[in-house]
């Protein structure tokens, strides 16, 4: 069921809500949270379809914050409301609210949204494109327990990224750290099969890939290893090798499919690590709603190595045997990017590239990501 309103206000909202949810004979509101969407007309409709098959795991009222931008000096100061209300087959498993602001009302949208979120329940805000590089800064943000950004679709992810962790306040999250959340469960449980020390890693993926450097920054931290990274065509991230005192041990995923796990003694083992689609990160991220950690402590390892400070001493040494304790989760990435670490950096100062070629190659992921 579909109800149009135009030049509307929140509380006819929420009436149209109760008439749509009477006419379909579910009275009750039976959702677990409110999803808060943030985007523009053109990416609207996809960011609304991998929400409503989300819903189908978390039962949420969705809300479409759509930004009109004003052509003319008068539209911008004559203020709308335009909205549409979906209850039953129309909204998936929950309702949604499809909201277009106009003229001075875009700079309010959290007055907006506020009456229309459910009480008692948690908000999560999604940009899936345009994130502010401070999402708990931002008014939206700022009535959200969960802020789900995604890197990748920016247009220079890596400095994105880079901005992301500067900037990081628990609860943010961005899309690019999910797509491997399938590639970490699996390195650790490689690491749990073998006793030996780890010496080194190598990430190969896609250039200017946020999920690569991610997954590069999260074994460095883990591991205490030095990271080298390599390109590929893609698609995403392509391999992680790792240097052991038992030999290699490498996963190969050349075609965004299916993977090769080798470690050293046993024999290669076929991994299901198919490209998810947004829907699937979606509810994953909606899973939990509590900070993650390992996604914090991973970005401060990439600023503490954009800002030229010294790694902080482990007192347990060199890892054996494991990565991550808290590798958690199963993770996948579609997207990965990537720097060769040994690739020479052109110097600020227009140096010539031969000069350049003379410095010493970066090794860790968060300074390679400077450089980019």
């Amino acid at each position: 069921m579909k109800i149009d309103l135009t030049d509307t206000t929140a509380s006819k909202i929420n009436k149209a809500l109760v008439q749509g949810r009477r006419a379909i004979g579910t009275p009750a509101v039976g959702m677990v949270l409110t999803l808060v969407i943030v985007t523009d007309e053109e990416n609207a409709y996809d960011a609304l379809k991998a929400a409503s098959d989300a819903s189908h795991e978390h039962p949420s009222r969705t809300l479409v914050v759509i930004k009109r931008v004003s052509r003319t000096p008068r539209d911008r100061t004559q203020s709308r409301l335009d909205a549409e209300v979906r209850v039953g087959a129309d909204a998936g498993t929950g309702e949604t609210v499809v909201l277009r602001l106009y003229g001075e009302v875009v700079d309010h949208a959290q007055s907006v949204v506020l009456p229309l979120l459910l009480p008692d329940a948690p908000v999560v805000v999604w940009w899936p494109v345009g994130a502010p590089l401070d999402p708990a800064d931002d008014p939206l943000g700022a009535l959200a327990q969960r802020r789900v950004t995604d890197s990748y679709a920016a247009e220079q992810p890596v400095r994105d990224l880079a901005a992301r962790a500067s900037a990081y306040t628990p609860g943010d999250t961005d899309l690019a750290w999910t797509r491997i959340t399938p590639w970490r469960s699996m390195l650790a449980a490689a690491l749990d099969q073998v006793t030996c020390e780890v010496r080194g890693v190598e990430v190969e993926g896609e250039e200017f890939n946020p999920s690569c450097e991610l997954l590069a920054m999260w074994l460095a931290d883990r591991l205490d290893v030095p990271v080298r990274r390599s390109l590929s065509d893609g698609p995403g991230l392509t391999a992680v090798r790792l240097d052991t005192t038992c030999g290699p041990i490498g996963l190969d995923r050349p075609d965004g499919t299916l993977a090769t796990l080798s470690i050293q003694g046993q024999p290669n083992r076929a991994v299901a690590l198919k490209r998810r689609e947004t829907a699937e990160l979606i509810a994953e991220e909606l899973r939990r709603l509590d900070p993650d950690d390992t996604y914090a402590s991973a970005l401060r390892y990439g600023v503490e190595r954009l800002q030229g400070a010294p790694a902080e001493p482990r007192s347990e040494g060199p890892r054996h045997g494991r990565a991550a304790p808290d590798a958690g989760g199963p993770a996948d990435d579609p997207t990965t990017a990537d720097t060769t670490a040994d690739t020479p950096e052109e110097p600020a100062d227009g140096a010539p590239a031969k000069e350049a070629a003379q410095k010493p190659a970066r090794k860790t992921p968060a300074r390679k990501a400077a450089a980019k």
